[in-house]
């Protein structure tokens, strides 16, 4: 991991994706690294995009806010109109294909995998998506370990659930390991 990385999350409110962050910011805890997550949703919440950013480092962070993320995620493409343009250059989009079909070709590397179809088709439910989405975020960043992803997503399930989102999380992996369009 570099000394420091910035990651925001995207999408509509209810998708999950801040408790997404909030899970990627404990496991980072778990394995010592210095950690910021904020987030940040319209006055709509549910329906309206959100987003939540994540800042990882090995080293103090002064600068609390996420400048330009290395790492984007986009889960609908309202959210990618609003947040997802502004990325490092060598920086990673992720955008959930389910719903976003176009994304600006800006030479970045923009990774498209269908995350919310993959939940539904494969898990059974799209409420899972935003973990899906945590395990192919990791796959490709590489950011904490498994077995601190797995511990934190496991302290946040809802009862009940655990099962359930390990193999989201597993699914996430696996789309990024089976081969993903990558623009």
């Amino acid at each position: 991991m570099n000394s420091r990385l910035e990651f925001r999350f995207s999408g509509t409110g209810g998708q999950g994706l801040i408790l997404a962050a909030i899970i990627l910011a404990e496991a980072a805890m778990r394995d010592g690294h210095q950690v910021v997550q904020s987030q940040s949703y319209g006055p709509e919440a549910r329906g309206g995009a959100s987003k939540s950013e994540i800042i990882l480092s090995q080293d103090k962070i002064l600068y609390p806010k996420v400048t330009t993320p290395d790492f984007l995620l986009a889960m609908s493409d309202k959210a990618y109109q609003k947040y997802g343009k502004d990325f490092k250059d060598d920086g990673v989009l992720l955008a959930d294909s389910t719903f976003i079909r176009d994304a600006l070709d800006n030479n970045r590397k923009m990774v498209f995998l269908p995350l919310t179809k993959s939940a539904k088709e494969q898990i059974g439910t799209e409420i899972v998506a935003n973990i899906v989405a945590l395990g192919a975020v990791n796959a490709i960043m590489n950011a904490v370990t498994e077995e601190s992803l797995k511990d934190a997503v496991l302290k946040r399930a809802p009862k009940g659930t655990g099962e359930k989102n390990l193999k989201a999380l597993a699914l996430g992996k696996s789309l990024v390991k089976d081969g993903y369009t990558a623009k």
